[in-house]
């Protein structure tokens, strides 16, 4: 079965997203289990399952509440990962190409949030 929200390309980015996440994450230091790496990779997991609940909610506006939460998720995601940046615990290159898809992600639920609103 396959539900509505997976045929969101938000959905869909944001589970990128994650996947990109664990595959950094794991190389972390171990100190940061309970610390930077649990806390990245909640933030991350928080964009999706936003998306997802807030789809099955009855109102526009309820929606859009759950889509301005999945941005916040987004934008902590964000940060977290210019923290590993600046700590060393990950490498400019691979980070770059989650900074595309944190752009891509970011414009693309804006306009999901303006239309729902319509």
């Amino acid at each position: 079965m396959k539900f509505k929200y997976e045929n969101l390309e938000v959905w869909q980015l944001a589970m990128q997203i994650v996947n990109k996440i664990y595959k950094i994450t794991s190389n972390f230091p171990k100190n940061e289990m309970y610390g930077l790496t649990s806390q990245i990779r909640r933030s991350a997991i928080s964009i999706p399952l936003n998306i997802a609940e807030g789809s099955a909610k009855k109102s526009s506006k309820e929606f859009s509440q759950f889509i301005r939460t999945a941005i916040g998720s987004l934008l902590e995601t964000n940060t977290a990962c210019k923290i590993a940046l600046n700590l060393h615990y990950s490498d400019a290159k691979s980070l770059d190409e989650l900074n595309q898809l944190f752009q891509e992600i970011y414009y693309k639920l804006i306009a999901l949030e303006k239309s729902i609103k319509k």
